[in-house]
């Protein structure tokens, strides 16, 4: 059994050139445009209104295109959960500019785990279709968005000031209870009459396996061997923390490491290899 899943460094140079050549090629393809529609917008053979058709055809296209190029590269790539958040302030930025949506961001922990190019994507999207829904329904003026990370999941909170109605079976959660499930991810909505809403997420770091393995101390690190039989006392991550003079991130880090090693799915299947 494979004792990490760890890129090798040749694999890593590989990532790292495909990403580089991808960016360039991007790049490239975003001047060409800028230059199209200048060249356009400059003519002296198009009327004013044929040509702001057409720059606006070709912006549209160029869009389309980058995003498709763009979702494709972030799948595949590991981001920052503190850059994929940020990215996603900027995604909301219109309507705290030009609408009526107070947002508050609550920050992600900077050192959380980073995040599969595919789970960071979607979490984007959950909560770029929450908000949306929020604003179509009319019904909220202020909304609190925070990620939060234990480790072995992406967490998202999403709570309104709204009428306190929504249930995880209303149509406008169709979209999002769906990406969720794709990714084996759980969806909770808590609400409460006159108070508002509460959109939970929970989002696997790992990719889903069907088969577990049972561990031995072989397979683990002088440090995972001893989290894993504090594990087995029922001692909670602060717990463990402070039994082995480390922080509950790095022993979220090691968590997350026997969860790899096990093909187990959650921390109970973890513990139950214990007994």
């Amino acid at each position: 059994m494979s004792a990490s899943h760890a890129p090798t460094p040749h694999a890593t140079r590989e990532l790292l050139l495909a990403h580089a050549q991808t960016v360039a090629e991007q790049a490239d393809r975003h001047a060409m445009t800028m230059e199209s529609i200048l060249a356009v917008l400059r003519s002296t053979r198009l009327t004013d209104q044929a040509a702001r058709a057409t720059a606006i055809e070709l912006a549209a296209a160029s869009l389309v295109e980058i995003r498709m190029a763009t979702d494709a590269q972030r799948e595949s790539m590991l981001e920052p959960v503190a850059g994929a958040f940020s990215r996603l302030r900027l995604d909301l930025r219109p309507l705290v500019r030009f609408g009526d949506l107070d947002i508050q961001f609550i920050e992600p922990p900077a050192t959380g785990r980073a995040l599969p190019g595919e789970v960071a994507h979607a979490a984007r999207s959950i909560v770029r279709s929450a908000v949306l829904a929020l604003v179509d329904s009319a019904e909220s003026r202020r909304v609190r968005v925070q990620w939060d990370c234990d480790g072995l999941n992406l967490l998202i909170g999403i709570r309104d000031d709204g009428r306190g109605e929504l249930t995880v079976h209303d149509d406008s959660l169709r979209p999002i209870a769906e990406r969720v499930s794709a990714l084996d991810g759980e969806l909770r909505v808590t609400s409460t009459r006159g108070w508002g809403s509460e959109v939970s997420v929970s989002l696997p770091l790992d990719p889903p396996t069907d088969v577990e393995h049972p561990l031995t101390d072989v397979a683990l690190s002088p440090r995972e061997r001893e989290v894993f039989h504090l594990l087995a006392t029922g001692a909670a991550n602060k717990d463990i923390a402070a039994e082995l003079g480390i922080s509950e991130n790095t022993v979220k880090f090691h968590m997350s490491n026997l969860l790899r090693k096990a093909g187990a799915r959650s921390r109970a299947a973890l513990v139950a290899q214990t007994r």
